[in-house]
Parts: C-alpha cells; structure tokens; sequence
C-alpha cells in the first residue's frame, strides 16, 4: 500500500494535494491573506512567487508567520 504524497510543513509531515503550489497550501492554512515567510527546500521565497511554486512530495517548507508587537 503506498502512502499518500506529504511534505515537512514546519519539521512535520503534511498531506500534498496534486498540483498544490505555495499559495493554495497557505490558502488551505488559511494564512493566504497574512505576512508570512516562507522558505521552501532551503530557499527563501519572495510572496510573487507563492502562486508559481510547485510542492512535490518530500519537500520542505518551513513558514513563519510575521507578527507585530507592542
């Protein structure tokens, strides 16, 4: 029985949907809409480049979401 497609979503595995890219798993995360950065297989990640990065099982990503304090 295969297991399913994943990625390591902030050290932990984490289902892939076909032809996810960036932008859809922080839709599905529902962090599309906040600042977050991102960091994908070692590399930083400019936002412009959410919607036309490919996830491909075994990929890492690691997000941090940005917060303001005061």
């Amino acid at each position: 029985m295969d297991e399913a497609p994943s990625i390591a979503l902030n050290g932990s595995p984490h289902p892939l949907k076909p032809g996810q890219s960036v932008l859809s798993l922080l839709q599905t995360l529902g962090l599309a809409e906040v600042p977050v950065l991102v960091e994908w297989n070692g590399t930083a990640l400019f936002p412009r480049e959410f919607p036309t990065t490919p996830l491909a099982p075994g990929d890492r990503l690691e997000l941090i979401r940005i917060v303001a304090g005061g």
